[in-house]
Formats: structure tokens, sequence, C-alpha cells
């Protein structure tokens, strides 16, 4: 009997608790199934081996582990590597070791949903090419809390991560974004890193026309959480600050 490969969601708060604070309970965005589930993993698969055991802290306080914390089996997902190496893919079979010897293996992301927008997916992929049962358990995304939130288009949407950064290329991608929107009435999806919010905020009022939709979301889950959704027009009228240390989730909708 082989195990399977569970996706576990994380909260949303990565880096946005300050180090003194303790953190919030994990039942106000997970359902007690998953922290059950959580706690008695002894194998896991992630980004961060620190930021997991802080995870499997508050799993404890809620739900006590199986195995004690040091025991067990963390291993961290392959770093992409620098530059334009040549090396070819990375065999991830052997971070399934555990499940084709019969053990169930957690595979967690740094935030949200494992695998979406996360270079998780690439091990989930490989569990199906190992003839693994890939379950994934219910829990917050901030991708689709943004969507459903913003009021835009929920039928037809698309994620397409992070936008460039220099000025030109970025003013063009975010114009081809629009252009798609218009054609096909789709809610356009991005993120940044928490210390861009403004710039990006900057960049798409300056780029984007009056009429398009702009949805805004702040801090999803978290305490003083919000989302704006507004035309360009208006957010120009009345813009708002982002913080630089909260994620939040930009959505476009054009006229």
């Amino acid at each position: 009997m082989k195990g399977r490969l569970i996706l576990v969601p994380n909260t949303l708060d990565l880096g946005t608790l300050a180090p003194e604070a303790a953190p919030p309970d994990l039942r106000l965005v997970l359902p007690q199934g998953v922290i059950d589930t959580a706690a008695r993993l002894g194998h896991w698969v992630c980004e961060n081996a620190k930021t997991t055991r802080a995870f499997l802290k508050r799993v404890d306080a809620v739900t006590p582990l199986a195995q004690a914390l040091q025991a067990l089996d963390i291993r961290e997902l392959p770093r992409p590597p620098k530059g334009r190496g040549t090396a070819g893919p990375v065999d991830l079979k052997p971070l399934l070791a555990p499940a084709l010897a019969g053990h169930d293996i957690g595979l967690i992301s740094e935030a949200g949903l494992p695998a979406v927008a996360d270079p998780g997916a690439a091990l989930v992929a490989a569990a199906h090419a190992a003839e693994l049962v890939v379950q994934p358990l219910a829990g917050p995304s901030s991708l689709l809390l943004a969507l459903a939130a913003s009021g835009l288009n929920g039928q037809s949407f698309a994620f397409i991560g992070y936008v460039p950064q220099e000025a030109g290329a970025q003013a063009q991608r975010l114009q081809e974004l629009e252009s798609l929107s218009r054609r096909f009435g789709q809610t356009q999806l991005m993120i940044e890193t928490p210390y861009r919010n403004a710039a990006l905020l900057r960049a798409l009022l300056g780029t984007l026309a009056p009429d398009t939709w702009l949805s805004v979301s702040c801090g999803l889950t978290l305490a003083g959480g919000w989302t704006r959704s507004a035309r360009v027009a208006q957010w120009r009228q009345r813009t708002v600050d982002l913080p630089a240390d909260v994620p939040a989730v930009f959505a476009l909708l054009a006229g």
C-alpha cells in the first residue's frame, strides 16, 4: 500500500506578525479536520523547514502532535538555481520515498494552498507520475478570496503572477492584460512582493484606462484586512496607502 501526498493549507499571515506577538488561533482560518490531519503526519515537504516547524507548533497548541516536533521528517523542496543554469529537471522522487513506502506525506506552502502559485506544484506532478493519491485539504487561498470579494468576473479569470518591474516593460504588460480583459471579459489577477505594493498600485493607476475596474485586497483573513473595488478614475480621486509588509492581491477588469 502506498501513502498519499496530502496538500495541507497554511495561514496567510506569514511575515505579518510582530516577533513578540502571539500567533492567532489556527481555528480562525483552518478547519479542525485540517489541523487534526496535520497533527498526525510524520513526513513533510515544504519550502522552509523553520517556518513549517512554527506552523506545527501552532497545530500542537490546538491538537497535540502525534510525534515530537524534533522527530518529524521535514524536507525542503529544492530551490531553483539562480540565473540561467544548464541543469536539467530536478528529480523529486526521493522526496516521495515515504509515500512509496506506505506513509502519508504533507505538502505545505509558506502561505495559502500548496501548489497554487507555489513551487509545490512540481511535487504534485511527480506524485501523479508515481501513481500516488493526491488529496487536497480545504483552506484559505488569497487569490480566490480576493476574486470573491472583488465583485469582478468570477466566471472567467486568470492569475498571471508578477508583472515586470522595469517601467517600460511593466506598462506594456499591464496594457496587454487590460486588452485581454476587454477582449474576453476576463478578470486578471496579480501579486507583488509586499514592499512593492505601493509601486504596483501607482503603475496600475498610471497605465489603465479610467473606466477599467481595479480591485485591491490587502491582508485577507488578517485583522484589519480589506478589499476595495472601483473604477480607475475613482481610485485616482481617492487612492489609498498600501502597507509594505502585508500581502495584497490586485485584480483588473476592463470595461
